[in-house]
């Protein structure tokens, strides 16, 4: 019997992916900004259903599925994975910061044009 939610349903390393992808596009967006944010501990949470496959050897996969989603009269359980992640520079082990890599300036701070 084919699953009805199988277009719906996010592979969990996806979703932690989507995280991933979103900061660093967040860091991109920073490019020209004299504001720099540290990146802190990321909690994320997700209700996963856990689903082996028997198909081509034994295999687990975590989905991420909506909260109070009907599982149809089957016999899945949905757990609650809470995670926390720390962003780290890959380069120097050091927090990431969603920031430009100009130091910038304050030569305009305070308004007015006296400050060339």
């Amino acid at each position: 019997m084919p699953d009805e939610h199988a277009d719906s349903r996010i592979e969990l390393a996806d979703a932690v992916q989507v995280v991933r992808d979103q900061l660093m596009l967040a860091a991109s967006r920073a490019s020209g900004q004299d504001v720099v944010f540290e990146v802190g501990d990321i909690e994320l949470e997700f209700n996963v259903e856990l689903q082996k496959q028997i198909q081509g050897g034994v295999k687990v996969k975590a989905w991420v599925v909506e909260a109070g989603a009907d599982a149809g009269g089957s016999r899945t359980r949905t757990h609650r994975v809470a995670v926390t992640l720390k962003a780290l520079d890959s380069r120097t082990g050091r927090p990431w910061k969603v920031r430009n890599e100009n130091l910038g300036s304050v030569r305009k701070f305070g308004g007015g044009e006296g400050g060339r």
